[in-house]
Formats: C-alpha cells, structure tokens, sequence
C-alpha cells in the first residue's frame, strides 16, 4: 500500500490574495483550522505513515504549525529557496522520500480518492506515474485528459468550454528512479513538462475517482468549503 506523500504547498496564492493576505494557500482557515489540518487527517487516517511537506512562500508558518499541532507525525520539509515550479518542487522533494512510489497532492486541493484503487492501479500497470482523474460537467476551469481503453493517459487538451470530461485531480502517485532518471532541468512544470511531454512514452494511466474535490486556490471555492467541511473529514 501506499504509505508515503509529498504535499505541494509553496505557492505563491496570489488568486486568494483577496480573501486570505497573509497566508499561505494551505494555511487558510476552513472551520476554524487551516485547510492543510484536513488534508494530514484524511490522508493519515487512510494509511499514510510518511509526509513530505513542500514549501516555499512563508514557509515558516507552516513549519511552525506542523512542529506545534502534529509533532509526534513523521514529517520532513523540503524548503524551496526560489520558485522551482511544480516539477521542480517534487524533484527537490523527492530527494527526501524513501518508498519506491510516492503519492503527491496540492496542499491547496482536496479529492477524496480511494489510495487502495489508487495503488493496484499503479502496480497492476507498472505505471510510472498514475493520474487521479474526476469526471465534470459544464466547466471552463480546467483542462481535460483523453485515455484510452485501458486507461492510459493518451493526450491533455487545453482550458476551454467542455460540457464534459475527465480533469486532472492533482494527486498523483509516482515511480521515483523512473522520474528522476529523465534528468528533468531544476525549475520546471510537471504538468506541461513531464505529464503532457512524456504521456506518449511512459507509462502513464488515469483512474476515474468520481469523489468529492474541491480546489480553494480560488476565492468562491475557499467560501463553498466552509459549508461543506464535512466532506473533508
């Protein structure tokens, strides 16, 4: 099973500037404690044992809210001294992990994927990278992911109208040597620059969770969730 994961939150949030200033994305209050609290809880609660936290923008916030609220957790930091992107930060963090296959997710996103479908997916593919995928209706946000029979990730097709389609979710899990052994640059996207680049030439499935998601990383989303908080726990 899956028992390590790397969380993505050193974004800058400059699209939730407005509702929350001065805090990290991860860091926003949703009921009364930050959105990362639910985050720690519901992946720990379904059998992750190892976290990866990496951060960059006022990194020294949640540092210290993970030394004072979880400090019996089994957590490292992987500190980005400047922006590195979103592959650059799983590289960097990867140099700290210790399974043969780590799970990552947005600390700015939550899917309530199931990590057992998760990982058969992973193995029974010997994928090198597995894609949580959620279907949607009637969107513009996003961008979608066109598979194949088997579920293996064919191409992405760029934002626009769709009236639906299979989005990409944000949690990955991923063959570390199998990363790491392309010699990707520092600071570049994982999305356009591993996930899209190499889908034609590594083993790369989708698997369709139609769980509840929500991304925060937008201030109408950040006011939904603290309705639907019960879905997070």
């Amino acid at each position: 099973m899956i028992k390590e994961i790397i969380i993505l939150a050193g974004g800058l949030g400059t699209r939730l500037r407005s509702a929350v200033p001065d805090l990290p994305k991860c860091m926003a209050p949703v009921a009364g404690r930050p959105f990362l609290y639910y985050i720690i809880k519901y992946f720990k609660n379904h059998g992750i044992e190892k976290f990866i936290f990496s951060l960059g923008y006022k990194h020294e916030i949640i540092e210290t809210y993970l030394n004072t609220e979880f400090s019996k957790l089994d957590f490292k930091c992987s500190i980005e001294k400047e922006p590195l992107g979103t592959g650059g930060a799983i590289k960097l963090a990867c140099s700290k992990a210790t399974s043969t296959n780590v799970l990552i997710v947005n600390g700015d996103t939550f899917f309530a994927v199931d990590l057992k479908s998760v990982f058969n997916t992973h193995i029974n593919n010997q994928s090198d990278c597995t894609l949580c995928l959620k279907p949607m209706q009637d969107f513009s946000r996003y961008g979608i992911i066109m598979t194949d029979t088997n579920n293996k990730i064919k191409s992405f097709k760029e934002k626009q109208y769709f009236t639906e389609g299979l989005i990409n979710g944000g949690i990955y899990l991923l063959n570390i040597e199998s990363f790491l052994q392309l010699h990707l640059p520092e600071k570049f996207s994982f999305e356009k620059e591993y996930l899209e680049k190499y889908c034609t030439f590594k083993k790369m499935y989708g698997l369709v969770q139609d769980k509840y998601f929500i991304d925060i990383g937008i201030p109408e989303d950040y006011e939904r969730i603290q309705n639907e908080v019960e879905n997070i726990k």
